[in-house]
């Protein structure tokens, strides 16, 4: 980022143009609650364009993009796997992902973030939410796992959220931390009673088979 904005203040310059460049950034919201990103690296911008926008969203935009203006280059975009680019090329295929490293799918990252921002749910109403939205492709114990390794990384990265780039909001879901979401940045990252509270609520379930509705309370 450093080079980014020393380019930003000499391009105009080595042209004999006045002014300058703004930086723009790239991260976006999933990103930024779940703090996949490197403080005052790739978060470091004058704007950043898509800041409030779920990876999701973002991909149903392109997709309409490439339907209804024929941008036919957009089809690679589609189908290049999301990446940071920070390990080499292996047999000249990408070999680091976001979603292994992140240890989620963005499409469970977008429904993470609008519970906990949205919603706003904490790790036990997040865990008895998705029991039921997920009650056909996930048992009681895997919900539990997902939701405890997001509220994890949620607080261990809690702090970049102070440092984030000004970006356009256009709906409740932000995690803009000075000016959209008040809540601490400091969190006991062992959500200790919470995270008991799950494991009980997981016990009970796995010892009533075929259980569909649990209490949803925080």
């Amino acid at each position: 980022m450093v080079l980014a904005y020393l380019f930003a203040q000499l391009t105009l310059w080595a042209r004999g143009m006045p002014g300058g460049l703004l930086v723009l950034g790239s991260a976006n919201v999933d990103e930024s609650l779940r703090g996949y990103l490197t403080k005052y690296d790739c978060s470091s911008a004058d704007i950043n364009p898509i800041g409030g926008i779920s990876k999701t969203d973002l991909k149903n935009f392109i997709q309409y993009c490439l339907e209804n203006f024929q941008l036919t280059a957009l089809r690679s975009i589609m189908s290049a796997p999301p990446t940071a680019e920070l390990e080499p090329l292996v047999d000249g295929q990408v070999a680091q992902t976001d979603e292994a490293d992140m240890g989620m799918t963005y499409a469970e990252l977008s429904i993470y973030g609008k519970l906990r921002k949205i919603a706003k749910a904490g790790p036990y109403s997040m865990f008895c939410k998705l029991i039921n939205m997920w009650k056909e492709i996930c048992t009681p114990r895997e919900v539990a796992s997902k939701v405890k390794h997001f509220f994890r990384m949620y607080s261990v990265n809690r702090h970049k959220m102070t440092t984030l780039t000004p970006s356009y909001h256009a709906e409740n879901y932000s995690p803009d931390d000075n000016r959209f979401d008040l809540r601490p940045f400091l969190y006991n990252t062992s959500w200790s009673w919470q995270f008991r509270c799950i494991d009980k609520q997981v016990s009970k379930l796995e010892k009533k088979e075929g259980i569909s509705v649990v209490e949803d309370v925080d």
